[in-house]
């Protein structure tokens, strides 16, 4: 049946064609190939589509909405041999792919009870979507340290990294193993040492990071202790006030102390007896005198040899100068070994 009606439509549309069409045809004069070549409106043909590509009526409508995915933390990234199977959304609404394993066996209260109870994931998807209140900034931080990964590349400012390691208490996470020593935040916290010598020795303290706080405490020797605030204080607590103070005061005393002897007195001579070699005492007292008094716990050798090797330009016996280079020598090998840290 269907075979007959085909035929018929067939039929139909070739009684047209073997009909004589009453279409008037011009003749037009043939042009050489060499003239039709020389138009002077140049013939475009059309590029046609590729194969591949879908026909117009297949494409997809554009889709105007912005994901932002973390150029660490994304789905095919190599940073583990599993597959990711939870996502983090932070606040600033930016993508972090984890693995729900990695943060339970780094966290001590399932991530602040965020962590779902299961970590299948369904075929061909991530897994649940977990949003986080804290920014991706801070976020990115904390996953860098649980991964044991540096984030130094992202050059995060200290701010950020301050709000880190309180991040890491709320989500159960030591400060202690993810900030200690040998830790990619323990060197970038470190890194900001020359410029946040006292908020970074500060932050140390506050979660008991000695080695952190040891390692910043030579960078406070100029920081004088008349101008630290109660509120700083009461931050960096007693235990490790007291030690910054018995740096300051360690060091001073040690210079004094240093400071004390006066060169050695060399064999009296002809024209050098006891007496005349009480004159470079006599210097050598004012001059340690000077330096004593403004002692500083980070006075450098430099300045004190520009304070003490002038006294040898008064004296005109080469043994009393000799002794006062070697004094000279001895004073700043001692004080170059003087302890620097907490």
């Amino acid at each position: 049946m269907t075979t007959c009606m085909e035929n018929t439509d067939w039929d139909f549309v070739l009684q047209f064609v073997s009909e004589p069409l009453d279409l008037e045809v011009h003749h037009v004069p043939e042009k050489l190939i060499a003239e039709r070549s020389n138009s002077a409106v140049p013939v475009q043909v059309p590029t046609p589509p590729d194969s591949f590509a879908a026909s117009p009526a297949d494409s997809p409508a554009e889709d105007d909405t912005l994901v932002s995915v973390s150029t660490t933390f994304f789905p095919g990234a190599q940073i583990h041999s599993l597959p990711p199977d939870l996502v983090l959304l932070s606040s600033d609404s930016v993508f972090f792919y984890v693995h729900t394993h990695a943060l339970h066996g780094a966290s001590e209260n399932g991530f602040a009870g965020l962590l779902p109870p299961s970590s299948k994931a369904p075929p061909g998807q991530l897994g649940p979507v977990v949003m986080v209140s804290e920014s991706s900034t801070i976020l990115n931080i904390v996953l860098h340290a649980v991964y044991d990964m540096s984030c130094s590349h992202y050059s995060p400012p200290f701010e950020s990294l301050t709000a880190a390691l309180s991040v890491l208490r709320t989500y159960g996470l030591s400060a202690k193993r993810y900030a200690g020593p040998s830790t990619p935040l323990h060197s970038l916290l470190l890194s900001h040492a020359p410029l946040h010598p006292l908020e970074l020795y500060a932050l140390a303290a506050s979660y008991d990071l000695y080695e952190l706080a040891v390692s910043t405490s030579c960078h406070l020797l100029s920081f004088s202790l008349a101008s630290l605030t109660d509120d700083m204080a009461d931050r960096i607590g007693a235990i490790y006030l007291k030690r910054l103070f018995f740096l300051h005061f360690g060091r001073a005393d040690a210079l004094k102390r240093l400071l004390l002897p006066p060169p050695h007195p060399h064999a009296p001579t002809n024209d050098c007896d006891f007496t005349e070699q009480k004159r470079l005492t006599r210097a050598w007292a004012l001059a340690s005198a000077y330096l004593a008094w403004d002692a500083r716990p980070d006075l450098s050798t430099n300045a004190i040899e520009s304070a003490l090797a002038p006294l040898g330009d008064q004296l005109s016996c080469e043994l009393c100068r000799k002794a006062l280079q070697d004094r000279l020598k001895t004073l700043i090998v001692q004080w170059s070994v003087v302890k620097r840290t907490i």
